[in-house]
């Protein structure tokens, strides 16, 4: 009977220098690629055709560019909020509660205006861990309140200012506030529900505004200008927002 060999999806390795390295699979992948992220650290992605071997040996040649990303990676890693049981902390409609109990998971319940945030009493909220459930509870969170909130205001100012728009979708994109397809669809980053109501309304008048006028061109400015007053500055004051980093 022949021997069947399983092919490993991921691996974690030690790189001297750099620390644990993330080696995964990834159908999607065309070449082996790297990625330093904050929260995330390094992932490397493998096409299924390349073994990780090879990849462990690029990620050498590529050390320096590695420890590069690192320094900057950990610079932004600073901004982060760190959540602690005496300090209040609020989205927009929630109100954060860490609260230990006698289990060994964790759990998060969001209801009557609270993220009820339960973690095991033996760990300390500063523990990695726990710091990474509560992000991801509160990401959670921004995803509810983007839900209830985001589509109404979309609503609200395409009546005001007269647009028309077929759908409004809440996403968890990367590196985008928001889109407008070419069959103006509204698409929203629930990490708006972190920026000010200024800039938060600022994103969706932008889109609306792609209903009419698809480009970046001076007749979009032209049009953001005189629904909402001065766009490129609102435009500037929104860079000064990350949407990974909170």
């Amino acid at each position: 009977m022949p021997t069947t060999f399983l092919k490993l999806s991921s691996v974690n390795v030690h790189i001297d220098g750099i620390g644990k390295v993330l080696i995964e699979r990834s159908d999607k992948a065309k070449r082996i690629s790297i990625s330093v992220r904050p929260l995330k650290g390094i992932r490397v992605a493998v096409p299924p055709h390349i073994s990780f071997d090879k990849a462990e040996q690029l990620i050498y040649t590529k050390a320096d560019w590695i420890k590069e990303h690192q320094s900057r990676m950990q610079q932004q890693e600073t901004k982060l909020t760190t959540y602690d049981p005496d300090t209040e902390f609020k989205t927009r409609f929630h109100t954060l509660r860490l609260l230990t109990h006698a289990q060994y998971n964790m759990r998060c319940v969001i209801e009557g205006g609270y993220i009820n945030v339960l973690y095991p009493v033996f760990k300390d909220a500063s523990d990695p861990e726990v710091q990474k459930f509560i992000r991801k509870s509160v990401e959670e969170t921004y995803r509810k309140e983007a839900k209830e909130y985001l589509p109404q205001r979309v609503a609200y100012f395409a009546e005001r200012f007269g647009f028309s728009y077929q759908n409004v979708f809440i996403k968890n994109a990367k590196s985008r506030w928001g889109s407008c397809s070419h069959t103006n669809n509204i698409n929203l980053n629930l990490h708006l529900m972190r920026l000010p109501d200024a800039l938060c309304d600022y994103v969706i008048l932008h889109e609306l505004a792609h209903t009419v006028e698809k480009n970046h061109g001076p007749r979009f400015w032209k049009l953001l200008d005189k629904i909402c007053g001065n766009s490129k500055a609102l435009d500037k004051k929104l860079k000064d927002y990350r949407i990974s980093i909170f």
